[in-house]
């Protein structure tokens, strides 16, 4: 897929070689050249200097995580999770007896008839774009919905109707563009907690810019 765009957050990077990745201090003894070599790292938020990428690697355990950047010039690939939505569409699902990846299959024709930029993320979304073994019966379903602008009420009662009634525990995140809340926060109403580059920010409208001190 094109890299040119920039990158964005839970959108996964393969390196054109595994030291590019820059973990802070020691990597731990999971995360060795021939993981890096097949895993890609999945684009973080948090502050970072023009050219580079926050970033974290993933293992095949819930427990092996390490933060890191990566120069942008050391990307060879980015897969977005719009990108593994129209693979999904496209019939492209392998076949599976797994709660989440058997959810992600009911629910992506309904996510892409309400005109939505979404995707799957977290372990679906790793294990889509490489095959490795990193989920489990109880793992749940983490999808993105990028909205740049407050989503319509009927749309958003749709994606509660769709969360309550999955057959796994689901969890959408939004992302706003400056920030990205859990949807299950928001329609309870309230203040939601919303995650951006320089930390978590208690928003009560999640789509105005938050001021950051």
């Amino acid at each position: 897929m094109d890299i040119v765009a920039p990158c964005r957050p839970h959108d996964l990077l393969f390196l054109r070689t595994p030291p590019a990745f820059d973990c802070a201090g020691a990597c731990p003894e999971w995360l060795d050249g021939a993981w890096l070599a097949r895993a890609p790292l999945v684009v973080r938020r948090a502050a970072c200097a023009p050219g580079r990428v926050p970033v974290g690697a993933r293992g095949t355990q819930r427990n092996q995580r390490c933060a890191g950047y990566v120069a942008a010039g050391a990307v060879a690939r980015r897969v977005t999770p719009e990108c593994l939505a129209r693979h999904v569409l496209g019939g492209g699902l392998p076949a599976s007896d797994l709660p989440c990846v058997v959810a992600l299959g009911t629910l992506a024709p309904r996510l892409a008839a309400l005109g939505l930029d979404w995707g799957p993320a977290g372990g679906a979304g790793f294990w889509l774009a490489t095959g490795l073994p990193v989920l489990r019966a109880t793992s749940d379903l983490d999808l993105l919905v990028r909205a740049p602008r407050p989503l319509a009420p009927a749309t958003l009662d749709a994606l509660a109707a769709l969360q309550a009634k999955a057959p796994c525990r689901l969890d959408i995140q939004v992302d706003t563009g400056a920030g990205g809340f859990a949807l299950a926060e928001y329609v309870r109403g309230g203040r939601v907690m919303l995650k951006t580059a320089h930390g978590p920010v208690l928003v009560a409208d999640p789509w105005r810019e938050p001021a950051v001190a």
